[in-house]
């Protein structure tokens, strides 16, 4: 077979069906002025102009039969720049007859019946153009005004133009750089409730989406300066626009296509010209299936929102540590520490005081002084144990070991006074603070179930107790243990033996004024 025979085939193919659309569209354009059906008639205007265009690309292919200096004839070629207006013809009348349909205008109806049924056999020719080369003549002509393809046409512009029941909506981006092909996809998505914008270009929508959302974005395969599938790679190389949901859309059908877009990420592929209402099913599985990872990341979000609020809660009850060992799975928290300072704290007068307090201004008071300690403890690297009543309790040393848990109490201690007169300077505190410190072996671990703590027993515990009853208001009463353990750093005024509950006569002081050090 010659380059030329192709030529000749395609003006057999192609001139009815061609002639057949002009010759309808021309037909319906008299019947809509005539019955001054105006807003009909832009559409069929750029029915026309596809028609048109069509014919003049025909024309062309036509005209390389006889020239001498003609390349040769590419049916692959010629059926895709043929998609294009078919896409346009077929999509406009499609929505054209919908809206006959609705307004019963059967004149119309039944010519744009007919110029469907000639687009559908320009659409059959086109697809079997990649058959000339080697079967030419096993083409089918198929009639123009076949009743049975009427009639199918019609159920299909009717199914499609019944509204489908729970339809998701979004915002989307047609990006082609056919003005007729993204007017046509605009209109026919608006018609179905989406929020519609378009691009011209992929640079233009590489843009926009820098500064917009869109739920999904129809994409050109073919356009100059940059192609789709290169802006479909950047879309999805980027951490902002890799979830939004491309669809391709192109008169290129052929398998490695689709398969490259695919790889490359899109969610899907669709030749034109597209069924409207394959086109209505595709965008909304695809943003269907968007609105579920949408719901899925909220979803995610929002465990990770309340698994980091249980932290926090699990965090003001329990030290870091601790709770890094109950996930990592102990059950049982239970540690024997061997060296800890242990730190009590007490209002005094407070009983007196607070039977002359409301319980709002009680409360109100006790939380600034005991947000005072715990701002304190944070800094100083204590772990607050518990409150009891007017009572503040803190361990240095656990959890986790410290080499300075004796010093860091002692500093805590001194800032707690400072802190407490400062408030009862500006009114806020009508009371004194009384603490006791000790310092020694303890063990330290975890009780109860429902409503668990974190707590810390033995002698040591006690006698830091004793040593806060026994102390006065305004200081800062440590046992020997805790004045040897400080020895060097501060000043002490002895307070000799004195009794102490459950642990007989012990030698005890009054922690005073850090002592700094000699320059070295």
């Amino acid at each position: 077979m010659t380059a030329r025979q192709p030529a000749t085939t395609t003006r057999q193919e192609f001139t009815a069906p061609a002639a057949a659309i002009v010759g309808y569209v021309d037909i319906l354009i008299d019947e809509a002025q005539r019955l001054s059906l105006t807003s009909y008639l832009p559409d069929l205007e750029r029915i026309r102009s596809a028609g048109q265009a069509m014919h003049d690309l025909l024309q062309s292919v036509l005209t390389q039969e006889h020239s001498k200096e003609a390349p040769q004839f590419d049916p692959a070629k010629l059926r895709h720049d043929l998609r294009t207006p078919i896409n346009a013809i077929k999509g406009y009348g499609e929505m054209l007859a919908e809206d006959a349909t609705e307004a019963k205008q059967d004149v119309l109806l039944f010519d744009l019946e007919r110029l469907l049924t000639a687009a559908k056999g320009m659409l059959e020719r086109i697809d079997a153009l990649v058959e000339f080369k080697a079967q030419p003549a096993q083409v089918p002509i198929a009639p123009i005004a076949d009743a049975a393809g009427i009639s199918q046409a019609v159920r299909a512009i009717r199914s499609a133009a019944e509204p489908v029941a729970a339809e998701i909506r979004g915002r989307i981006l047609v990006v082609d750089d056919n003005a007729t092909n993204r007017d046509l996809l605009t209109r026919q998505l608006s018609r179905s409730g989406h929020e519609v914008a378009e691009a011209e270009g992929g640079l233009e929508a590489l843009a926009r989406l820098e500064r917009d959302t869109f739920d999904l974005i129809l994409l050109d395969l073919m356009m100059p300066v940059i192609s789709g599938f290169e802006v479909l790679g950047r879309l999805k190389g980027n951490p902002r626009t890799r979830d939004i949901p491309v669809i391709m859309i192109s008169a290129l059908d052929d398998l490695d296509s689709i398969v490259r877009c695919i790889e490359a990420g899109a969610v899907d592929y669709l030749p034109k010209p597209y069924e409207a209402m394959l086109l209505r099913a595709r965008i909304g599985a695809s943003l269907e299936n968007k609105l579920l990872r949408d719901r899925e990341k909220l979803m995610t979000e929002e465990i990770k929102r309340e698994k980091a609020r249980s932290e926090a809660l699990l965090l003001s009850i329990l030290p870091r540590p601790v709770v890094d060992r109950i996930h990592a799975g102990e059950t049982m928290i239970a540690d024997d520490v061997e060296q800890a300072t242990i730190l009590f704290a007490d209002l005094v007068g407070f009983t007196q005081f607070a039977g002359r307090q409301p319980p709002g201004e009680l409360v109100k008071f006790l939380n600034s002084v005991f947000s005072l300690f715990d701002e304190l403890s944070h800094r100083f690297g204590g772990e607050k144990i518990k409150t009891i009543g007017d009572a503040y309790m803190v361990a240095f040393g656990l959890p986790e070991p410290r080499a300075d848990h004796a010093e860091a109490a002692a500093h805590m201690a001194r800032a707690m006074l400072g802190g407490i007169d400062r408030m009862r300077a500006a009114g806020n505190a009508p009371l004194a603070l009384r603490i006791g410190i000790h310092t020694g072996p303890m063990v330290a671990g975890i009780i109860g179930q429902r409503k668990f703590a974190f707590d810390v027993w033995g002698n040591t515990v006690n006698i830091a107790s004793r040593m806060e009853s026994h102390g006065e208001p305004g200081q800062i009463h440590v046992s020997e243990a805790v004045a040897r353990e400080l020895g060097g750093r501060f000043t002490f005024r002895d307070r000799g033996e004195i009794e102490v509950k459950g642990s007989g006569p012990m030698r005890t002081f009054f922690l005073g004024e850090p002592i700094s050090k000699a320059p070295s």
